[in-house]
């Protein structure tokens, strides 16, 4: 099991929740980090950049797959291509997020760079961090409230299509042979 961080905008990580919290996509030049070293049972660490925060926590459950689809935004012509499906773990409300302030400067990984360039740490999409620094931060956030993930765009179809399908009937109940004999059949007049 390996731990990474995704380092993600504000806006990319909304789109992580609304579209249920499902797969997360890598930037163009992590293909041979997503496809290659990422695998099911790893985990993955969500900072969000703008307000420096470490913001949820996740399992990855695929092998790494190239998809298009237009999500995540950044720069144009990128689409996040590398893509792998994931399940939540912790995921706090907003103002449950942990400032780095808070963690970071204990965690083994930005002990790379000097204290006055900690935010070096956080250059660039996706990093491998140690599992002891994963599991710091994700015990911080199981203090906090968690958010309710809305489900997942196949989940909400496939929960439409049952409510809307017609309830189904039970068969109607036939008489056994032996309940068929017993039944006396009135006599007919012949002439």
């Amino acid at each position: 099991m390996t731990s990474w961080m995704v380092v993600t905008s504000a806006d990319n990580y909304q789109r992580t929740i609304d579209l249920g919290f499902v797969k997360q996509g890598f930037k163009s030049r992590q293909r041979r980090r997503v496809m290659e070293n990422m695998k099911p049972g790893d985990n993955l660490l969500y900072y969000v950049t703008a307000v420096q925060v470490f913001a949820a926590t996740a399992t990855i459950t695929s092998e790494g797959f190239e998809e298009h689809e237009l999500i995540w935004l950044s720069k144009p012509g990128e689409d996040y291509p590398w893509r792998v499906e994931v399940k939540p773990d912790r995921v706090p409300a907003e103002e449950d997020w942990i400032p780095t302030h808070m963690h970071g400067p204990a965690l083994e990984y930005m002990q790379k760079w000097p204290a006055k360039h900690w935010k070096l740490a956080f250059q660039g999409n996706l990093h491998e961090i140690p599992d002891a620094d994963f599991a710091t931060v994700r015990e911080a956030l199981a203090g906090t409230k968690q958010i309710k993930i809305p489900g997942s765009p196949a989940k909400k179809a496939k929960t439409a299509a049952k409510k809307s399908a017609p309830k189904k009937q039970a068969a109607p109940v036939t008489k056994t042979v032996a309940a068929k004999k017993a039944v006396k059949k009135p006599a007919v007049k012949r002439s």
